[in-house]
């Protein structure tokens, strides 16, 4: 069972193990260089793949990366239908590369309202790279973190219904086996590009004790330089978790 931040002391190193992005600034990036807000999510993948690159190198364990939020259906429909095309491209064209790199590909969010292609995409995706371990790579479509508790809540009673005539029983330990992101521990780092500082309903749960880092680098151009300038100061915090900096 993965330690809860606020149960215990985690350990953590110079290097996050889990390191979460929301990957901002696409649409910007275009808009200055007059191109089309479509023109900066397809540069975006490119920076995907070096971020995924990146940290395999460096040594994180698991990335997650906020990918579409249940938000963004609001978005033009021309622009959310490009995201969806780019996402069943990314899982034809790039799977059997991470398959080959050894990273384990995951998909968390609300998955129903995806086409049924995507769909399979996406369960064929993950089987092929179930055996992997060097990278846990997460991508988090129409999620949600108020999603992500609300259903943990749901699934939590539909499994243990005697809890709701004693709700005392149910702790984080209990709860957190429900979330989207149970397999892996709480993130050490959140990175979020584009210059705007907020999480966006992004693993509101599991942010808890996390360290937040905002760049106004838009995430076309965020590639190993700017990842290695975020560690840098990762490692200049002082990670407390509720103690005096006299007790570290």
């Amino acid at each position: 069972m993965l330690l809860s931040s606020t149960q215990k002391i985690p350990e953590h190193s110079a290097i996050p193990r889990h390191l979460a992005i929301i990957m901002d600034g696409n649409g910007r990036w275009a808009t200055r260089r007059m191109l089309p807000r479509t023109a900066g999510h397809m540069r975006g993948v490119q920076s995907v793949r070096r971020i995924v690159e990146s940290c395999g190198k460096a040594g994180v364990k698991y990335l997650t990366l906020f990918a579409f939020s249940s938000e963004n259906w609001r978005r033009p429909s021309d622009e959310v239908s490009l995201l969806m095309r780019l996402f069943v491209q990314a899982l034809e064209k790039e799977v059997h590369k991470l398959e080959k790199q050894g990273v384990r590909l995951r998909v968390i969010g609300d998955l129903t309202r995806f086409d049924p292609k995507l769909q399979q995409l996406i369960k064929e995706a993950e089987a092929k790279t179930a055996h992997n371990d060097s990278l846990h790579l997460t991508i988090a479509a129409n999620y949600g973190g108020r999603w992500d508790i609300l259903n943990a809540t749901q699934q939590l009673l539909k499994d243990k219904p005697e809890l709701i005539q004693t709700p005392e029983l149910i702790n984080e330990e209990t709860f957190s086996e429900y979330l989207s992101m149970a397999f892996a521990p709480e993130p050490d780092l959140f990175i979020r590009t584009g210059g705007e500082q907020r999480i966006s309903n992004f693993l509101i749960w599991q942010l808890a004790y996390t360290e937040l880092y905002f760049t106004d680098v838009y995430w076309p151009d965020f590639g190993a330089k700017q990842l290695d300038a975020a560690f840098e100061w990762y490692q200049g915090r002082e990670r407390r978790f509720g103690r005096t900096s006299a007790q570290l």
